[in-house]
Formats: C-alpha cells, structure tokens, sequence
C-alpha cells in the first residue's frame, strides 16, 4: 500500500501465434527458493487485506466482519485463510509519526480496536479470527517513531533508549510520515525490534507485511527477519513495495514474499472512493514484471503482484474477461492471491471465480509460469507440473477478439499422438494433435491444462479455433482484403463449416470466395476471402471494427461458434517540415492541420521515458511561442500524459538533457514536467486544474527559463508554472507527444493548430 503520487511493436498479423522455445519449471541460473526458513510459506498466501477497499479506516467491527465472511463465504473452506490490517491501526497524530507504547512500539488505536478488558484490542480482532479457524496479519514499516525518539522511550529489557538507537535520515511512512531510521550496529537496535515482533507474536499475530522497503532498508528486512524467527511463532514475513529485482537473492533469503512493483490500486474513484478498485492498465502493467521476477519465486518465498481486484462485480474496475485474466496470471505465478475486496458484500459470479480450485491449483503449485510468446496484444505463459502436465495462459489484451496460440513442443511436452486440453475455468475438455489455440475474448484469457495422451481421444472434441489475416494496403486506401481461416487442430475432421465477416458502422463487407464448407478433415484449414471496403478519413485516423464468426458441428454433434475481429485504423502519413520518433508503440497519422498520435508508453517521468512524438527539429529557441489544441485524448490512465515536448535531441529518450513538457491529463490536470539538474530525466513538475477537452496549450520561451500556459478557449490563458532548464541548447526540438501511461493499450490523441513563433 501507498499514498498515490506522480512518481516492438509487434504487429500480429490475427494468425496463428506458434513459438518454437520450450518452458520449463525454473530459468537456467535460477537461484534456489529457499527464502525465509521459518516454518511458513511453502505455498503461496491466500487471504484478504484491508487496503484496497476499507483503507484508511480498519476498525474491530469491520475486521471481524470480514473473517467471518470469508468462513461464510466458504473463501476459507477452498484454503484462504489470512485475514490482514494493513495501515491506520495505530493513532496518527501528525508528522511527529505514529503514537506509540511505553516502549516505543506503535500504540493501537483503541477507537478502532477498543480493548476488550485487559486485553488489546488488536490482539482481541485476532483471536476472533483466530476463533474461525483463519490466521491474522498486521502492517509496519521501517524505523521508529520520531515520537519515540521525542520521548525517549526505553527498549524494553535493555538499558538503552529510543535515542540510543534512532538516526535522522527519514524513514517511508506513506500516510502517517514521522518514522526515523535505525543504526542496527548500535546495541539496543536489534533488541527495539525484537521487543516489537515479540508483541506481536503475543498478540497472535501470523503474518506482518513491512511496507515502504527497498534496497536501503536491508538492515530493517534482516533485523524484522531475525525478530520474527526468534519468536518461535510462524510468522509470515511479506516485503513492499516495488523491490529492486538486482536484489532479489537478497528478499528471498529474508522474507516470504516481497512485491514487485507498486499498488494495484488506480485511486481514481470519485470523491475519494475505494471503487473503482483497479483498472485494466494496472493488470496488464504486471505481465512484464512477471516475466521479469518469474526465476526467482519458489517454496519458502513468492513474487507478489498485489491484491486480487475480484469480488465486487463492476466495482473491481474491471470486466468479467479481465478479472479472469487477473486471477490467471496470478495463479500462473504463483502469487499469493490476496484480496482487495469487500467480502461481506461478495458479487456471486466473482465468488464462483475465487472458489475455482481447478484454477487456485494452479497458484498453489508454487512454480512461478515463463513468458514463452509476447506481441503488441497477446501473451502467452505457461509452466510445467510435477506429473508432466502443462499449464498455459493465452492472453489477448487486445480490443478485439482474437486467436492466440501455441504448441505441445513449446510447452515442453514430450511427442505424443494426441493431447488432452482442459479448460481451467468452464471444465470444457477437447483433444489436440499439437497445437493449443483458442480465440480469447478482448482483454480475456484461454486458461488450459494440456496432458500428453498414448492414444487419439476418444469421445472428445476438436479443438478448433479461427483467425483473421489482412493483405498489406497503401497508406490511405479504404479497400483492404481480409482472409478467415477456420483450423481444425484435432484427429477427427468437423463438419458443416460456414465462415462470417461483418462491418462496423461505414464499412462494407463483400465475400470473394466461398464462406461454406461441408468438411474440414482433421488437422485441415478452411478460408473465405472477403473485400472490406472503409469509410473514408474524416480526422486524422479513422476506426472500424469488423467481426467475425465460424459456425461448425464436431463429432459429437454439437455446434460450435467462434468469435474473432479487429479493429482496422485508417491513417495518413505526416509530412514535412513533421518528423516522428518513437520510443514506445506508436502510430503517427496526419489530417490537413490535425495530428494524431496513437501510443503506448509506460510514463514519462524519472528514468522512464515512453512516448511517441511528432516534432520539428532546432524550432525552439530564445523567444519562441509553441501553441496547439488538444482536441481529444483517450483516457487510458489518469495519469495518460499529452501535450508539448521540448528536449535539445527529441530521438535521444533516454539521455537528451533540455528537457520539458506541458502536458494535459485525463485525471490530473495540467501538468509543467522539467528536468531540473541537466540529467535527461524529468524529476519536477507543477499542476494545476482539472481537464478539459478541447484545450489549448502554450510554451513561452525567455533564454532558458519557460512559462507554460492552458486555455479552455483560446483567448483566457493561465499560468501552470515558470521553471528554468539551463541545460536547454539555443535552439531544440520542440513538437507534440502522447503516453497511454499503460503497457500494452493505445491512447490517442488529437491534435490541432501546432505552430511555433516568430
């Protein structure tokens, strides 16, 4: 948990995505996962956390509400068992840190978690929860309390002090503030936190998560660590956030699961609402990093990728598809699965989801999956169980529906006549000679469980799949050819095969070939050829969507229906004096006075430095006015970031110093972004306002020192802010740029009226 701040293309030809590279259980060179020997964590942790949904507001009766749903539910009958207070159990005073006991430890806060006679009242919630047969978690973070440090608290059996022990470097507390570091070669240090874990062992505390750690925060990690060993109680020790992958070996050998990358929460809902929980861009951010982590994750110590956004139906944030593939990749990484949700008010169909125990098998394994195939809009993952079975996630994290795909040998499945393909999450059984393809629903995922067979199936049906493949066209051109290919996968053929195409709003679809078939043999293909005939640009892209449909019958006799689209962009070329550059995934089209920029991006601030830019080269300079429109921007993120770029070399992403950007974004207003020590990287920024489209920006240049302005209508103008960047050149590129601020999803934006003056 955190308090929220600013902190290859490879286009898919819609066919058959078959990769030749095996997957295995483990990376050559792969650390052994011996993680924290404490007595815990040989499985990955299943259970609920209070940050997501309750925040700022734990209290006894909510907590205790929430474990006895989990019983209820019958969450813990399918093994979720911890139930964990993340932040604010403690009063919070100010910035003077967190109040604290005779000893310097954080003090309950008894509003929340009243005492319940001599008992505290944390320790009461916790044999509640224990009543129900369920485990209990507790939140620090690193140091000691400066009220501590104020007070001078004593170190509970020792002569020393909290003054004794603490620092003044500051120590990360995201939402109370106040905590100092600790000098661990001072005597009393280890014994401080000591006294702390065995309280909380007193208190029938089984898990404790240390949030705000990273690599300076070792000595803390290993002392926390060495405490909880000491208590002789099994206590789960959980590392967040965002913990450096260089030092993996290190959190392995330290604790039982430490997180990768930041909150999974998008802290977007109105009026400071816990709903919507998450978004689409937060899952789709986790598929590099669980590429990335995936060698060093294993019994004794796991890769976590946050809470599981499942539970509360539309108020997750996400779509049915998209749930599913969060709860996919998870459990192909074998990432504790713990949720963010309101469990006393659990939508039926997200429960069905999160009782799967075919799909909760796959988590519980504790073999983190590898990336075996990555495009544009599919990923696929896969790992190999202990009795020979395969397990593999297609993903489409496109907006259409699509085939994805693999094969038994890129698996690492010995050589078989046939296999077995199970469907994790509908229980559906198929057959396959080899390949393993599916066509997933926009954003969704084909979860499957492949088993070598001796034999052909006998009694299963086919596996069968369709695909859509477009012919190369001129810039421009509104006649495109586009080909459906139904495939067959399986040993016996399908029959009374028909084949579909069908156009969005404008478009026009004419069939050039036969859509009609009375047998495909098995292992065998069907095509139909159809004209797509586009409606022409009226800005500077133009989008259609075109759908189709394979209808067949299988020896069972049953019918089958397939799905498969694409949504098909109309450009034009940018032209001089225009240059484009591209450090991420980007389109670039121009339409009279209007550009369009459709890109991915990561973010544009610190080291990260992800856009798609169309810019004119040496045109900024002393006395320069830089003024454009933005007439829309697709809100892929709150953070999505679009506007004005000046950098002394545009094309140089990573180094070019210079370097500033007014921007506008969907949820955080208008944004001055400057590189203020001449680094190449963007470290400060002033915002100001709310969004609105259209609207205007402008760049003032005065030597090297800028005033970036916004106007919702082109004649009142207002001051963002006014920053020097001595390291701009005399003269720079200067141009317009768009981030989607999410990995693996297009944001466009639109453009208009750009001009640089005199």
């Amino acid at each position: 948990m955190y308090r929220p701040v600013k902190a290859l293309r490879a286009a898919l030809a819609a066919g058959l995505l078959v990769v030749a590279g095996a997957v295995g259980t483990a990376a050559t060179g792969a650390p052994a996962a011996h993680a924290e020997d404490n007595g815990v964590g040989a499985k990955p942790a299943l259970g609920w956390s209070s940050w997501s949904f309750v925040r700022h507001d734990p209290t006894a009766q909510t907590i205790e509400a929430t474990a006895r749903a989990m019983k209820d539910s019958g969450l813990a009958s399918v093994g979720y068992q911890y139930v964990n207070v993340d932040d604010f159990w403690y009063p919070c005073p100010g910035g003077q840190g967190p109040a604290v006991d005779e000893y310097g430890r954080w003090a309950t806060d008894t509003a929340k978690f009243p005492s319940q006679g001599s008992e505290n009242g944390i320790q009461a919630v916790a044999d509640y929860v224990h009543s129900l047969g369920l485990k209990f978690g507790l939140y620090v973070t690193p140091g000691i309390s400066k009220q501590a440090v104020a007070a001078n608290t004593p170190i509970e059996g020792t002569p020393y002090h909290a003054q004794d022990i603490a620092t003044t470097a500051g120590e990360a507390n995201y939402n109370c503030g106040g905590m100092v570091g600790i000098d661990y070669t001072k005597p009393g240090a280890q014994e401080f936190i000591d006294s702390w874990a065995k309280q909380f062992a007193g208190w029938g505390v089984d898990y404790v998560k240390i949030d705000g750690v990273g690599t300076p925060d070792v000595a803390d990690v290993q002392a926390w660590s060495q405490a909880l060993r000491g208590t002789s109680r099994p206590i789960h020790l959980e590392l967040s956030n965002s913990l450096d992958i260089n030092n993996a070996a290190t959190w392995n050998k330290l604790s039982n699961g430490w997180r990768t990358g930041g909150d999974i929460e998008c802290y977007c809902g109105p009026g400071g609402s816990s709903y919507p929980l998450t978004t689409w861009s937060s899952i789709t951010s986790r598929f590099n990093q669980v590429a990335a982590w995936a060698p060093y994750g294993g019994p004794g110590g796991f890769n976590d990728y946050d809470s599981l956004e499942i539970g509360n139906g539309a108020n997750d944030g996400l779509t049915l598809d998209e749930r599913k593939t969060q709860m996919s990749l998870w459990s192909l990484a074998a990432s504790p699965l713990m949720l963010g949700t309101d469990l006393t008010h659990l939508d039926p169909e997200d429960l069905t989801l999160l009782k799967n125990t075919d799909v909760l098998a796959v988590d519980q394994d504790a073999t983190d999956a590898h990336r075996i195939a990555s495009t544009s809009t599919t990923q696929v993952f896969a790992k190999t169980e202990q009795n020979g079975d395969a397990i593999v996630g297609l993903f489409n994290t496109g907006d259409d529906p699509r085939e994805v795909g693999t094969t038994a040998a890129a698996l690492g499945l010995p050589a078989g006549p046939d296999y077995a393909v199970s469907d994790l999450w509908t229980g559906k059984r198929v057959e396959s000679t080899g390949t393993v393809a599916a066509d997933v629903a926009p954003h969704g995922v084909a979860l499957y469980r492949v088993h070598r067979l001796g034999h052909p199936a006998a009694g299963l049906a086919p596996m069968t799949s369709v695909a859509l493949t477009w012919q190369q066209a001129a810039a421009g051109s509104t006649e495109r050819t586009a080909t459906e290919v139904f495939s067959d996968h399986g040993t016996v053929p399908v029959t009374g095969v028909g084949l579909t195409l069908a156009g969005g709003s404008g478009v026009k679809v004419t069939p050039l070939s036969p859509t009609r078939f009375d047998k495909v043999p098995a292992g065998g293909t069907a095509s139909a050829a159809f004209r797509v005939t586009l409606p022409p640009l009226a800005g500077p892209f133009e989008s259609s969507t075109v759908k189709g449909a394979a209808t067949y019958r299988d020896r069972t006799g049953a019918t089958g229906r397939l799905a498969v689209g694409d949504t098909v962009i109309l450009d034009q070329p940018v032209q001089a004096p225009y240059r484009t550059y591209a450090s991420t995934t980007a389109d670039f089209s121009q339409y009279g006075s209007q550009i369009g920029i459709r890109a991915q991006g990561a973010d544009l601030w610190d080291t990260t430095n992800e856009y798609g830019a169309v810019y004119r080269p040496g045109a900024e300079h002393d006395g320069s006015t830089t003024t454009v429109k933005i007439n829309s921007q697709t809100n892929t993120n709150q953070w999505a970031k679009a506007g004005i770029m000046v950098r002394n070399d545009i094309t140089n992403a990573n180094g070019s110093p210079g370097y500033l950007a007014l921007v506008e974004t969907p949820g955080n207003g208008y944004l001055l972004d400057w590189d203020s020590n001449g680094d190449g990287i963007l470290d400060s920024q002033d915002s100001i306002a709310a969004a609105t489209y259209p609207s205007w920006l402008k760049l003032v240049r005065t030597g090297t020192t800028y005033s970036g302005y916004y106007s919702t209508d082109d004649s009142h103008w207002t001051l963002v802010g006014t920053v020097s960047v001595p390291s701009a050149k005399p003269t720079q590129d200067v141009g317009m740029f768009a981030i989607s601020h999410a990995d693996g999803t297009f944001g466009e934006v639109d453009f208009d009226d750009f001009s640089t003056t005199p």
